[in-house]
């Protein structure tokens, strides 16, 4: 009888008790924890109450990989040709049941569309990945450190990390840089180290604690489904000024016919305009400048230069309206001035008189 009873504690599961210590988590019971499921048996002889039998059984649960990469916003990042340091943000999630590394890749796009459209044409120099270490979620540089992997990332635990690079100066507007970031499951083998590549358990299931991968596919080269590891793209999207600099001149006057039909004979005046056009589309093109050393055949003629006049028609061949403001110098030679902020679609002129010699 007592044999038969103790087999019946041991099948049963009437009562069921699960340990208390594990945290929940959005991503389930801990991988590694105990779940204990114990059965309690009370019976009589006789009328008596008899000691209880209890049946316990002890499980491992085990550990679900599942890891995300997200970029930060949904918009390109605008960069100038030659601008350094420039960021795009991704927020790294840790969805598993355990504690884990994270290696992380930054790479560049070779051609195709971008995240957020037009076509890959350009790769950024010094391309490097850093964490956000004050967790602020900007970029600064000198705080945040430098990283190739994230460290003991909490299970349910994110991290910003930035791709910084540099653009270069030969880039065009409308240029586009596609870059991804693609974080890989480690083991969290202790702080300061990076773990190994965690793979998924094969085969049936064991009394150990095994390894399943749960994660989505990516857009990254080689980040299939359920292979522990998640990406995602960004890009960055030239905004440059589109500038076109045309020199046009006409004769003024002359010392014989006057402005009368005149002709460019010794002591004849001629107008030169500068004419400056930044094309619709593009950025504002800031701190124009303009340097123009005076033929030595000419002498300038004082006070005849203006800045940021307009111009009416299509160069070479419109007219360069003189409602420009007084200004520019001439030393050693060279006449220079300031035409300040050129917006996207404006033209801007300088105009200055010279007499032939």
């Amino acid at each position: 009888m007592s044999n038969i009873i103790k087999i019946l504690a041991v099948a049963s599961g009437v009562t069921a008790g699960v340990l208390g210590a594990t945290p929940a988590l959005a991503a389930g019971t801990a991988a590694g924890a105990t779940i204990t499921n114990t059965a309690t048996l009370n019976y009589q002889v006789g009328g008596v109450a008899q000691t209880a039998i209890n049946a316990s059984n002890n499980i491992t649960v085990d550990r679900k990989i599942t890891l995300t990469v997200a970029e930060v916003g949904s918009a390109t990042t605008s960069v100038a040709p030659g601008s350094s340091a420039q960021v795009t943000s991704f927020t790294v999630t840790n969805s598993s049941n355990d504690t884990i590394d994270l290696g992380l890749t930054a790479a560049q796009l070779s051609g195709g569309t971008a995240a957020h459209g037009g076509t890959d044409n350009f790769d950024l120099t010094g391309l490097g990945m850093f964490v956000d270490t004050n967790g602020n979620g900007s970029y600064d540089a000198g705080t945040d450190q430098a990283v190739t992997y994230l460290d003991e990332i909490a299970a349910d635990a994110s991290r910003t990390v930035f791709i910084v690079g540099n653009v270069p100066l030969t880039s065009a507007n409308g240029d586009v840089a596609g870059v991804t970031l693609v974080a890989q499951a480690r083991s969290g083998s202790g702080a300061g180290s990076q773990g190994a590549v965690i793979t998924e358990t094969s085969g049936a299931n064991t009394a150990a604690m095994d390894t399943v991968f749960a994660d989505a596919a990516g857009p990254a080269s080689g980040d299939g489904a359920r292979d522990g590891k998640a990406s995602d793209d960004d890009d960055y999207t030239v905004s440059a000024p589109s500038l076109t600099v045309t020199k046009q001149s006409r004769v003024v006057s002359d010392p014989v016919n006057g402005s009368t039909n005149p002709k460019l004979i010794p002591g004849a005046v001629v107008e030169y305009c500068i004419v400056v056009q930044n094309a619709a589309g593009s950025a504002s093109a800031n701190s124009v400048t303009i340097s123009d050393p005076l033929p030595a055949q000419t002498s300038f003629v004082t006070a005849s230069s203006f800045l940021n006049g307009t111009y009416t028609g299509s160069t070479p061949t419109g007219t360069c309206n003189l409602d420009g403001t007084a200004g520019g110098s001439v030393a050693a030679g060279t006449l220079s001035g300031t035409l300040g902020t050129i917006a996207a679609g404006t033209t801007r002129t300088l105009y200055f008189q010279v007499t032939i010699n």
